[in-house]
């Protein structure tokens, strides 16, 4: 297959800066897309990724999986898409489309292996893998391509391609409805993004956490309460009240306190902590009929749904705009959690 050399960031080694690299993309198929990238979002994914901390990175990573560009060129198939639209791409460019998760619309939990935006195979140029949103453009499958709302900001919907997605599921799955009152912990990129969506559900919004000066900013992003868990008096006012429990906290945790906090027959699910977690006690389950679940992101129809919401409700993320070249120093303060909320590249300063 014919390919084309564009810019990217990437790196080549775990223990290397990210730099500019060429990279190969393929010529536009039948039912392809090719988008020019105006802005890539910073998600901590990459930095996983790209530092091979989940030991399953392959040289050289490209990351970026929140994606938003100008359609440029469309295969003669295509017909979701046309020249001069705003879209999207999230975590994945392909699925087997064939499997029972395929059929039921999640082609994040593909049973042949999801395609996913960067450091994955390939399907269409043998033996290469994917490259991410770090490039001047992108050739995705039209079935991968979403539709952004013109409404809303370019820059701060990046974000919602992941952190939107990955905390809008669990909260449309598990039914989270007006007047059930929700608790968010954690509030960075994604309890950001939680709180933000629950109040626009019409839930009773509790935001958790270890931090009373985070309080404010909570409130600001739609946050009828704030619960500090370090507060043992104020843990027990709310013992057994929760109908849901949505848990952002990025690593190895006790999540005993948290279930002490569900109602009988609640759910708290967790979509921060991809490691080993603290044992907790099997009672704080069992006497309640308490349910600890997970969520991944979600897949294409439902990511299409919650852009569609946020255009209805002008929801987009907390940004800050960087240029491409200041990538390394954005991803030693997403480590020291020191940005509200999500880094976005201005992806003219790789041009």
């Amino acid at each position: 297959m014919a390919t084309t050399t564009v810019k990217a960031y990437g790196t080549t080694a775990p223990t290397e800066d990210l730099k500019p690299l060429d990279i190969e993309r393929r010529a536009v198929g039948t039912d392809d897309v090719k988008i020019d990238i105006t802005y890539s979002g910073v998600c901590h994914s990459d930095i996983h990724t790209a530092r091979n901390e989940w030991n399953g990175s392959t040289y050289p990573v490209v990351p970026g999986h929140e994606i938003i560009g100008r359609v440029v060129e469309v295969g003669n198939g295509v017909s979701s898409h046309k020249v001069g639209d705003l879209v999207g791409v999230g975590c994945m460019v392909d699925s087997c489309q064939t499997c029972s998760s395929c059929q039921k619309d999640l082609e994040q939990f593909c049973e042949n292996g999801a395609t996913f935006t960067y450091n994955s195979p390939d399907k269409h140029l043998e033996g290469k893998q994917t490259y991410g949103g770090y490039s001047t453009s992108v050739v995705v499958d039209e079935k991968f391509v979403l539709r952004i709302p013109e409404n809303l900001d370019e820059a701060a919907t990046a974000p919602l391609l992941c952190a939107g997605v990955t905390t809008w599921s669990p909260l449309r799955h598990w039914n989270v409805k007006k007047g059930d009152k929700v608790g968010v912990v954690g509030l960075g990129g994604l309890g950001h993004m939680g709180v933000k969506f629950a109040n626009a559900l019409g839930a009773h919004v509790v935001m958790i956490t270890t931090s009373p000066e985070k309080g404010k900013d909570a409130t600001r992003l739609g946050a009828h309460e704030v619960l500090v868990s370090k507060d043992e008096d104020d843990m027990k006012k709310h013992q057994n009240s929760f109908d849901f429990i949505l848990n952002t906290i990025p690593v190895g945790h006790e999540m005993d306190p948290y279930l002490g906090l569900l109602k009988i027959d609640a759910t708290m699910v967790l979509v921060g902590a991809v490691e080993p977690l603290k044992p907790f006690h099997g009672g704080n389950i069992i006497f309640g009929r308490k349910r600890i679940a997970g969520s991944l992101i979600g897949g294409i129809k439902e990511t299409q749904e919650m852009l569609d919401f946020c255009g209805e409700h002008n929801i987009t993320s907390d940004i800050e705009l960087i240029n491409m070249q200041d990538i390394n120093t954005a991803y030693d303060r997403v480590t020291k959690n020191d940005v509200k909320y999500r880094f976005v590249i201005d992806m003219k300063s790789l041009k």
